[in-house]
């Protein structure tokens, strides 16, 4: 890759995707708020990896054209970066999430701010310290058009991190963002004591709940069962590393919701996602009772025994 790209926030994520752009043979520009607070280019959230010559930490976009900007900024604060972008440019959005007030996807709040920006957007089953290290992966970059999906995925891949280009933009992005909901209750499961086979059950029926949503939104079925949605989901409900899941750990130990989250170490998109991914499968019809318990689990109006009971009582059903 010959032109610069911006990689917007500077948190994990954003630190390890400016990693992997410069494996590109990219020169990268790192946004992060504070970047001049830095000691030598050291990023806080993974300071076991410097940043290379080839990252530049900034706290102001430079005056050059990028390739691409990769936006890794919280869904619930993505439109107040949205102004940066340069007009024109192709911006893929690497954040995962449903904005709560008004349950649009991170693309979604691209054209709305920003209709003068062609959007893309990445997920799949990848943490921040494993890409940062350059260990093998692979994710999901979808647009809406199909030749720009593929340019983009081809840009951005190495032969340790393959894209796959999909122009399912619902059914990525719902899957990136269900899933976060489903490792919190993955966690609550585990931390209560309920068991391994109880975690496989809840993981395979959150599968099915995410894909009636999917579909009923115009996302198609074989999207969650790729990377952006099987492949994200099983990760983020079983590895350590994964802030929802700690989350769901902690509550499921008896933790309240607002004692887990300042315990931490970033973001657990699943708190705010809850209750948004309620509220849109209601608005199309669609049962989600693994998303309903959790929501009201962590907003404190069920206990876990009663949340527990709300599941196992459902009437028996065909599985499919």
């Amino acid at each position: 890759m010959s032109d610069p790209v911006f990689v917007l926030g500077g948190g994990a994520w954003g630190t390890a995707l400016a990693l992997h752009a410069a494996r590109t043979g990219a020169q990268v520009h790192l946004w992060a708020r504070n970047a001049q607070t830095l000691p030598n280019g050291a990023m806080p959230r993974l300071p076991d990896y410097p940043l290379p010559p080839a990252v530049q930490a900034c706290s102001t976009l430079p005056a050059v054209t990028p390739g691409c900007v990769l936006v890794a900024i919280p869904t619930q604060h993505l439109a107040t970066v949205l102004p940066m972008l340069p007009a024109g440019i192709n911006a893929v959005l690497c954040c995962k999430g449903i904005e709560r007030q008004t349950l649009a996807f991170p693309l979604n709040i691209l054209a709305r701010e920003r209709p003068d920006v062609p959007g893309a957007v990445l997920c799949g089953p990848n943490f921040a310290r494993e890409i940062a290290a350059g260990l093998p992966a692979a994710a999901v970059l979808a647009a809406p058009d199909h030749t720009r999906a593929q340019a983009l995925s081809s840009l951005l891949s190495t032969p340790l991190f393959r894209l796959y280009a999909s122009t399912d933009c619902v059914g990525v992005q719902l899957g990136a963002a269900a899933k976060n909901v489903i490792a919190v209750a993955s966690g609550v499961t585990i931390g209560a004591g309920l068991g391994e086979n109880a975690r496989a059950a809840l993981i395979t029926r959150g599968l099915a709940e995410i894909t009636r949503l999917a579909i009923a939104l115009g996302g198609h079925a074989a999207t969650l069962a790729g990377l952006a949605g099987l492949g994200d989901l099983l990760l983020t409900c079983t590895g350590a590393a994964s802030r929802n899941y700690q989350l769901g750990m902690a509550l499921g130990q008896g933790m309240t919701t607002h004692t887990a989250l300042n315990s931490l170490p970033g973001v657990a998109e699943g708190v705010t996602t809850a209750s948004a991914l309620q509220a849109l499968a209601r608005s199309h019809g669609v049962e989600t009772p693994i998303t309903d318990c959790i929501a009201a689990f962590m907003e404190g109006q069920i206990s876990l025994p009663q949340a527990t009971h709300s599941l196992l009582s459902r009437p028996l059903k065909s599985e499919v």
